[in-house]
């Protein structure tokens, strides 16, 4: 399966930012948009998150909420992203139900990736790869910890942290499912449109 593009908003977005996602999803070159408003409150998520999820829907992107089970259900998101300290998929299954998906934070763990699996969960993230500027991370994870899960399980694998254009190539070639991206794509020099379009190319050559 070619590697597919993940995509994460902003910790924080303006009201423009609605616009850009349009125009960035309408290329047809996204997988999922992982809703990641960190530096909102759950009261102004409630307001900006809605017309992104419409947007994702609209443009046949899974719109997936970060780390809030109960705030995906409510807000009609089609799965959810749990960290480690976001509750357990059992509980967040009962919540979306059979048929959305829960992802689950693993960093550099190959046990907690199998705990997840177990679980129930529908894809693992592993790790930070590389610096990132958009959270703390405290885990490093390998490529060669992804050509291990992809040889072994069938569960899908994201790729998580610091990913950009110049940096993905390895993981195309360790065959990840997903590359999950946020700065690599907003803040790309060529602006988010052609940064979509050159890991469109990066994945289709890996």
């Amino acid at each position: 399966m070619t590697t597919q593009l993940y995509l994460i908003t902003p910790p924080r977005i303006d009201a423009q930012f609605a616009e850009t996602l349009v125009e960035v999803l309408a290329t047809g070159d996204v997988a999922a948009l992982q809703i990641r408003l960190k530096d909102h409150t759950p009261e102004q998520i409630r307001q900006l998150a809605p017309p992104l999820i419409a947007i994702a829907q609209q443009h046949g992107v899974a719109a997936i909420l970060n780390d809030d089970a109960a705030l995906a259900s409510e807000l009609g998101c089609d799965g959810v992203h749990l960290g480690q300290g976001d509750g357990s998929v059992k509980d967040a299954r009962a919540l979306l139900g059979k048929d959305r998906t829960i992802g689950v934070t693993c960093h550099d763990s190959r046990h907690l990736a199998m705990l997840a699996g177990e679980a129930g969960a529908d894809y693992v993230a592993f790790g930070a790869f590389f610096p990132t500027t958009t959270k703390d991370v405290s885990h490093q994870a390998d490529i060669d910890l992804i050509k291990w899960w992809v040889e072994v399980f069938e569960l899908p694998c994201v790729a998580i942290g610091g990913i950009t254009v110049e940096n993905a190539g390895p993981l195309v070639e360790a065959r990840a499912d997903f590359i999950a991206v946020s700065a690599g794509v907003w803040q790309h020099p060529d602006g988010p449109v052609a940064a979509v379009a050159a890991f469109k190319a990066l994945c289709a050559a890996g």
